[in-house]
């Protein structure tokens, strides 16, 4: 069985690539000054910031002409000829983050007739999160009349024995490097290599026994080949489109279509650098005692509530101006608590305090800082095991939104390749 996982046509610019590359458009949504200094970084230098729309600037008003100009930024530089085209190749990466760890992955093409972003998805590619839908409609306006993809996805697979990466860095010596960089502000240095004939087999063939042994694992269950760490929405938004464009298609021309492949990063989960982090919800502008009291009534006896440091964490714990209150659910229904307290939250800002606001948080600290101040309360949660995430969705399905975060915000993907998808 082949794995839904292939070379690709991938461009890389013939610019200034501390200027080309930019961080995930999902990252910083609430800090106009990062997004501001990147602007001065680039300047007038190609960018991918001009051809990526970072979601801080998703709901202004002048949307619609920032999409435009993407479109048309994007001609551009095809016409300009910057990029110089990789053909049917792989791209090995090597990302030092800031802590020196080192990152590996592979770029290359996922199929999206084997991905489905569902809760109840079977798929060979699936999600680990819920897929917010409504946040799929603004994506697909940007994509639709794009000529360029360009991932920040980055896609797990569950790879204990290292069959895939475990000969690749030793073939580095056979391979043309095509870029080696400082990332801008502070956040590391990446570095990529053209993955020659021998290591393209090589990779097919891990990927083909890494399939056998998940189906073979999977038992009565569908095996799940490839989980989406990061980037699920844009991935979601190129399956959105895809399902479109092959409408009007033959059978025939549906096979080699370029918006049927979806340009990705692969990461084993088990790569040493990779940590999975917990992503803490703060509710702003509320009254926390209500809150709290809303809480305890809406899980009745099945939480416990205390009072002590943080240190001394169960299930969850939640922060706010005056005291710590530490909670396990204690109900007997198999259950994850991120689940349970979304669940809570979604209801609670639905039906009891309709003016209060969410957003998740990033780091322990900046949750506690921000839970400290008046009016607001942070809710910390527990980490997940990275090891156990392919049985978990496996047996369970997509976990809720935001449940994990593969490191800080700096260590997320940043765009360098391209590829055309008309």
């Amino acid at each position: 069985m082949k794995a839904p996982f292939y070379p690709a046509d991938i461009l890389i610019p013939r610019t200034d690539l501390e200027k080309w590359s930019v961080i995930a458009c999902d990252q910083y949504t609430s800090d106009m000054s990062y997004w501001k200094d990147v602007e001065e970084i680039v300047g007038g230098a190609p960018s991918t910031l001009k051809i990526t729309l970072p979601e801080i600037y998703l709901e202004d008003e002048n949307v619609d002409h920032r999409i435009e100009k993407i479109n048309n930024t994007m001609k551009e530089y095809i016409d300009d000829n910057i990029f110089t085209e990789y053909k049917n190749t792989y791209i090995y990466v090597e990302r030092t983050l800031r802590s020196d760890a080192v990152r590996r992955g592979i770029i290359g093409a996922v199929d999206l007739e084997e991905y489905d972003f569902s809760p109840d998805s079977t798929s060979l590619i699936r999600a680990t999160e819920k897929t917010v839908t409504e946040r799929i409609p603004p994506r697909v306006k940007i994509r639709q009349n794009a000529l360029l993809e360009l991932p920040h996805i980055m896609i797990l697979f569950d790879d204990p024995g290292n069959i895939v990466f475990s000969s690749l860095e030793k073939m580095k010596s056979s391979m043309k490097k095509v870029y080696d960089f400082k990332l801008m502000k502070n956040s590391g240095y990446i570095s990529g290599w053209q993955v020659g004939d021998a290591a393209k087999e090589y990779i097919d063939k891990g990927f083909e026994e890494l399939l056998a042994h998940t189906v073979d694992r999977a038992g009565s269950k569908a095996p799940i080949l490839f989980a989406v760490g990061d980037g699920n929405h844009s991935l979601a938004t190129a399956k959105t489109c895809w399902e479109n464009i092959k409408r009007s298609l033959s059978e025939e021309e549906r096979k080699t279509h370029p918006a049927r492949f979806a340009l990705a990063e692969v990461v084993n989960i088990h790569d040493s650098s990779l940590d999975f982090e917990p992503v803490h919800r703060v509710v702003f502008g509320t009254d926390t005692e209500l809150f709290r009291e809303e809480l305890l009534r809406y899980f009745g006896d099945g939480i416990k509530e205390d009072i002590c440091d943080i240190d001394e964490f169960n299930d969850f714990v939640t922060v706010s101006e005056d005291k710590n209150h530490v909670y396990e659910l204690c109900f007997e229904e198999a259950k994850l608590p991120i689940a349970c307290v979304q669940e809570f939250i979604d209801y609670y800002l639905k039906n009891v305090d309709t003016s209060a606001k969410i957003d998740y948080i990033h780091g322990d600290g900046v949750a506690i800082d921000l839970g400290r101040k008046a009016g607001n309360i942070a809710i910390l949660m527990p980490s997940i095991s990275k090891s156990d995430l392919f049985d978990m969705v496996m047996t369970a399905g997509v976990l809720p939104r935001k449940t994990f975060s593969m490191g800080e915000a700096d260590d997320k993907r940043f765009y360098v390749e391209a590829k055309k998808i008309k």
